[in-house]
């Protein structure tokens, strides 16, 4: 006769074998699902948004996590019932390359994930049970990791309008939560990442001279030139010599036998004109100081430069258009590129360092012929004021006219009517327009996107300045070397603006306004180091100190993707 168990034998019974396989690494429930439920109940007592902390860590992706596990039922994404899962590892590598997007690892969780799984591999050498709460940790930060990395990748570190209120950028938006989804399905982790960066061969050609020159600051960088005398071909001192290695390591100047290496000769006057060139200084083959200063320039510094405009690249919109219009203000050059090729290249002068060029992109979508300048308030105040007092002819000279009023009750004025002495910033009723002619301060054409900065491209009578290696001398406006040009290939889709007809116009003297068939995208950019077609790298000054501003914002600790 079978004997009955009592059913409190049989609880406790149930109750010890439970115990027993969780003892010996075998739940009840799989691993997964005891996981999931920490996850659920991990994120909901976070609060909204949620504050979630692993060791030291915080979690940075608060809005993009939390919608990432709901989507997906709060399913782990990095654990399986054997623990963690390949995908793990293959992040983990990932994120140990961001160094070479000039980016730091270690903003991105590596450390604490490594200290994680450290100790998770320890137990499972000591043949430990998993603690389904640390699983619970790893899976977070590395979902955070692969969304903030992500972002970084895809917009950017920084939004540079939190450090640059003259900084607008149009940065590239995905849904994190659907690549990383979309990602672990495939098991495509290091693809995804890699097909969020920018898509420009800038960027990668940029991203190869970041590898060349960390090489160069590891060996300890290049010989110094030490001060002293200014340099020019056909001197011969002790000193040219180690100008002479200088130039042969940066590439400047052919490795071969040199008979006489105290020598300043034409090879070396030639390696110093390239030098100069690449470095934004005057090409006159002349070693002074400030040729010296970018030769002893340290490797280091320039590793950090290529890092930062690394970064800049990260800000662009992923499609500049099939043709466009590009200013590089650092650089104070327009080009204009149509299907990935310049078809246009010139010399521009951007603001002066205190009425700085904005950075913003836009659409030129017309032009003005033989403008009026309506001059600013603040140019004719602070600019011209002082000027006029000291000088009653200047706004005839100038073919200055001054105005009162607006619209129906605009009057003219007489400025040999107004006493100037009493006119101050405080009681300045007035505005001044230039009309058409040479010596109008917009040149023969202007170049019309329509933007909050009151920026546009335009001409200038003061040629002079388009010699110079440094052309920072505007009010924040672009003034071009060749503004006939530019109109000319701008107006080439409509057959009856040929240049001679804009030759005739200008002529005239006489305002008219010609709306573009086809606007063309305009980017104004600001880059200090970028490589050039031939792969020269180019180092040039920070005329407005924003290298400055993106370095210590790069310091500080990452901000949230979003």
């Amino acid at each position: 006769m079978r004997r009955l168990v009592p059913r409190s034998t049989i609880a406790a019974a149930l109750a010890l074998i439970s115990t027993l396989t969780l003892t010996q690494g075998v739940p009840a429930r799989s691993l997964t699902d005891q996981v999931r439920e920490l996850l659920r109940v991990r994120i909901e007592q976070a609060g909204v948004p949620p504050q979630i902390t692993v060791g030291e860590d915080c979690i940075h992706a608060s809005v993009m996590l939390p919608h990432f596990y709901e989507q997906r039922a709060y399913r782990p994404a990095w654990i399986g019932d054997r623990g963690p899962l390949p995908q793990a590892e293959t992040l983990i590598r990932a994120i140990g390359e961001a160094g070479r997007e000039g980016l730091r690892p270690n903003d991105y969780h590596l450390a604490c994930v490594d200290a994680v799984l450290r100790e998770v591999r320890e137990n499972q050498r000591r043949k430990n049970p998993f603690n389904p709460r640390r699983l619970v940790d790893i899976d977070l930060i590395l979902t955070d990791a692969f969304l903030l990395y992500g972002s970084h990748l895809l917009a950017g570190r920084i939004n540079p309008e939190t450090i640059d209120a003259e900084w607008h950028a149009n940065r590239r938006e995905k849904n994190l939560a659907e690549v990383l989804e979309t990602a672990l399905r495939a098991n495509r982790i290091e693809e995804s990442l890699e097909n969020l960066l920018p898509s420009h061969s800038g960027y990668f050609t940029l991203r190869r001279a970041l590898s060349s020159y960390r090489a160069e600051a590891g060996r300890g960088g290049w010989p110094r030139v030490s001060p002293g005398p200014v340099l020019r071909i056909g001197m011969c001192e002790e000193r040219v010599a180690a100008l002479r290695a200088r130039l042969i390591a940066s590439g400047d100047l052919r490795e071969r036998s040199y008979p006489d290496e105290d020598l300043f000769d034409d090879a070396l006057d030639e390696a110093v004109r390239a030098f100069q060139k690449r470095h934004g200084l005057e090409v006159d083959g002349v070693v002074g100081p400030a040729t010296l200063a970018a030769l002893n320039t340290p490797a280091e510094e320039r590793v950090r430069q290529i890092e930062l405009n690394l970064e800049r690249w990260r800000w662009l919109p992923q499609n500049l258009g099939d043709r466009y219009i590009l200013v590089n203000i650092a650089h104070f050059e327009l080009d204009l590129i149509a299907n990935g090729q310049p078809v246009m290249t010139m010399r521009v002068v951007v603001g002066k360092p205190y009425r700085r060029t904005p950075v913003f992109s836009d659409r030129v979508s017309y032009l003005v012929l033989s403008p009026y300048w309506h001059v600013p308030p603040s140019i004719a105040l602070q600019d011209m004021l002082s000027l006029v007092r000291k000088d009653p002819e200047y706004l005839n000279r100038m073919n200055l006219k001054v105005f009162r009023g607006w619209g129906a009750e605009t009057q003219e004025i007489d400025p040999e009517s107004i006493d100037w002495t009493t006119v101050s910033a405080e009681n300045f009723p007035y505005r001044l327009r230039q009309d058409p002619g040479p010596t109008n301060a917009l040149g023969p054409v202007k170049f019309m996107f329509p933007n909050k900065f009151n920026v546009y491209l335009h001409g200038t009578p003061a040629r002079e300045l388009f010699l110079k290696a440094a052309r920072g001398f505007s009010s924040g406006c672009i003034r071009l070397e060749n503004p006939i040009e530019l109109a000319e290939y701008l107006l080439r889709d409509d057959p009856k603006w040929t240049r001679e007809v804009i030759l005739a116009t200008i002529d005239k003297g006489v305002e008219e306004t010609v709306r573009l068939l086809n606007p063309i995208p305009v980017h104004l950019l600001y880059w200090t180091a970028w490589v050039d077609e031939g792969g020269s790298v180019h180092f040039w000054d920070d005329i407005y100190g924003r290298d400055e501003l993106l370095d210590r914002a790069f310091r500080e600790k990452p901000p949230s993707p979003w």
